[in-house]
This record gives structure tokens, C-alpha cells and sequence, in this order.
């Protein structure tokens, strides 16, 4: 069975109270709840962690490797200023899709630069939670090829 592993990096936990004008009242206990009904629809096996540690998620990476199949990362902050995750990322070559809940290219000008791209298969942003599903839908499309 295919297995996708969530991956939410600093200040997700807060989702739902935390600027909710930018980022929705959507709570990551939501996000996670319509991900799992989308694997148990599926019969994709999903898998979820969060971090506000960056050595804690680049763990979550490499356990990743011969676990999940997969992995849709929403690196929060850490997406414009982490090379470690990038590197992390390459090192287990298991395709991974970025996820932000905004859309990063139409805030601040430090957002637009994401160090998670190069090495992603590709980039969901500004559709908020929904974005989450978009991405289980493209990466469980490529998983199949």
C-alpha cells in the first residue's frame, strides 16, 4: 500500500489561531482529519508530523526513507531559510511536494525564495487547506506512474 508522510514544520500547531486572516481558521487537527479520509478513501496510507525543531523534522526525513513512499512538506518559515532541509530532501530521494497554505509568492519579498522547491516535485500554495489534498491527489498521481 502506497504511504505518504505530512510533514508540518514551525508554528503549524498554532493553525486556526494564528493569523487565521492569512492562513484560515482551518487547525491542523482539521487538515489532518480530511487527509486521513482521503487515504482511507484512496487506500493510501497516511502518516503526520509536526515540528517547531528543525533537526526534529530533518529526523522525520530520514525516517521517512524505505516507510513512506512519498511526502507533502509544509515547511513553514524554515522553507526560505533552511539549506539542511533541502539537503535532508535530497538525501532520501523520496519525491516530496511543498505545500503553504498562502500563497508565498504574493507576500513579502523574503518569501518568494524557497530553499524546498529545487528538490521537490512541485510547489501548492494559496489554496489553503485544500491545498493539503491537492497535493495527495498529484503525489499519489506520480506515485502510479
Amino acid at each position: 500500500m502506497t504511504s505518504i508522510l505530512i510533514l508540518n514544520g514551525p508554528n503549524l500547531n498554532l493553525l486556526g489561531t494564528r493569523q487565521p486572516e492569512v492562513y484560515g481558521a482551518t487547525t491542523l487537527s482539521d487538515i489532518e482529519t480530511m487527509c486521513q479520509k482521503y487515504g482511507d478513501s484512496h487506500e493510501v496510507e497516511i502518516g503526520f508530523a509536526q515540528s517547531n525543531h528543525e533537526g526534529v523534522l530533518i529526523d522525520h526525513i530520514h525516517a521517512a526513507k524505505g516507510v513512506h513512499s512519498g511526502i507533502i512538506f509544509n515547511a513553514g518559515a524554515f522553507t526560505h531559510t533552511s539549506v539542511a532541509l533541502m539537503d535532508a530532501i535530497a538525501s532520501v530521494e523520496l519525491p516530496v511536494i511543498e505545500v503553504h497554505l498562502s500563497n508565498i509568492h504574493a507576500r513579502e519579498e523574503f518569501r518568494h525564495k524557497s530553499f524546498i522547491a529545487p528538490v521537490a516535485i512541485g510547489q501548492i500554495c494559496g489554496f489553503g487547506a485544500q491545498g493539503y489534498l491537492l497535493a495527495l491527489d498529484a503525489l499519489t498521481a506520480h506515485l502510479a506512474r
